[in-house]
């Protein structure tokens, strides 16, 4: 028996044929086409429960640029009622931005990137993107009409002569596109006074500028057709109830997690902020349920010997203003 385990075992761990790795590759290929065209129509329309981003640029890595997007973009989120499930800032290599979208896509409704469109040789979101789904770059001409029309005038510069700033500029408007499906689909034009699109990548991947003012424009550009497949349509969004609280956390601690346990099943979340060389602490509640969180106020108010407020530092200036 040992004998024919060996047997078996050498079998399996020789080399496959050069026909089985070719079949490998191909199936591997298949799968990202299949990803891209069999299911992106499903993707497009699909509730949104969930969302995730991904920032992309090495200058937020290294330090240079500080990162505003995910912030603006989790705000967005929670106004909306949709559960933003992740944030991820990595470089500007493609088998990252590979791996990052496909695994995102994959496991969330919504998914937005965030930088590495423009026209330098380190801008490779949209090559990388359109890599991971198996697709390939187009010039997208109604992107370079409204680039032609809305962009401003350099002088010196043409678009009817051939050079080196007409190849940056196009290399902006080659975009991923599945020619299997519509591509009004796949390139979204939400305000009217930019040129830039929204590259729609497998139904649910939004390739966006890292810009701040542009990609803030181009998310609330985006409001009106989300609206319509969130879990709540009106886009009533999250709210949450903030609380202050003199006493250290280590003693809220007990409290805040029966609370916890009891208003899950509610969808209600509890929070506890410390907030440094501060004289109080912040907790909240986060949920749907107004009626329900606004019927645990005075319960919580008392546990914690605190109050409700509208802002973190309510207290704080009115302490300032008292010792004044």
């Amino acid at each position: 028996m040992f004998s024919r385990l060996s047997q078996i075992t050498r079998h399996l761990s020789r080399p496959l044929p050069n026909y089985a790795h070719t079949s490998a590759t191909a199936t591997r290929a298949g799968l990202a086409s299949s990803m891209t065209s069999s299911s992106a129509s499903e993707r497009a329309k699909r509730t949104i429960h969930t969302a995730g981003c991904i920032i992309i640029g090495d200058e937020v890595l290294g330090g240079k640029t500080a990162d505003t997007n995910s912030t603006f973009f989790a705000k967005f989120c929670f106004s909306l009622g949709m559960n933003l499930k992740r944030i991820e800032v990595i470089a500007d290599d493609e088998s990252e931005i590979i791996e990052a979208t496909r695994r995102m896509s994959a496991n969330y409704d919504f998914v937005v990137t965030s930088g590495g469109i423009g026209p330098t040789h380190d801008d490779i979101t949209y090559s990388s993107i359109a890599k991971a789904f198996g697709l390939k770059l187009k010039l997208h001409e109604p992107t370079l009409e409204r680039m032609k029309k809305l962009s401003k005038p350099q002088a010196g510069f043409s678009w009817d002569e051939p050079s080196p700033q007409l190849t940056a500029k196009l290399r902006m408007v080659e975009l991923p596109i599945d020619e299997t499906r519509d591509e009004e689909e796949q390139v979204l034009f939400v305000d009217e006074k930019l040129w830039v699109p929204i590259s729609v990548v497998n139904g649910n991947v939004h390739i966006l500028p890292g810009v701040p003012r542009l990609f803030t424009a181009l998310i609330d550009g985006m409001k009106p057709l989300l609206l319509p497949r969130l879990t709540d349509p009106e886009g009533k969004g999250l709210h949450r109830i903030l609380f202050a609280t003199p006493m250290p956390e280590s003693e809220v601690a007990p409290y805040l997690s029966e609370l916890a346990a009891k208003v899950e099943p509610k969808g209600i979340k509890v929070g506890s902020y410390p907030r440094w060389q501060k004289d109080f602490n912040t907790v909240t509640l986060v949920g749907r349920d107004t009626e329900a969180m606004e019927s645990l106020v005075k319960e919580v108010e008392t546990a914690i010997q605190g109050r409700r407020v509208n802002a973190e530092d309510e207290v704080d200036n009115e302490e300032g203003a008292q010792k004044e």
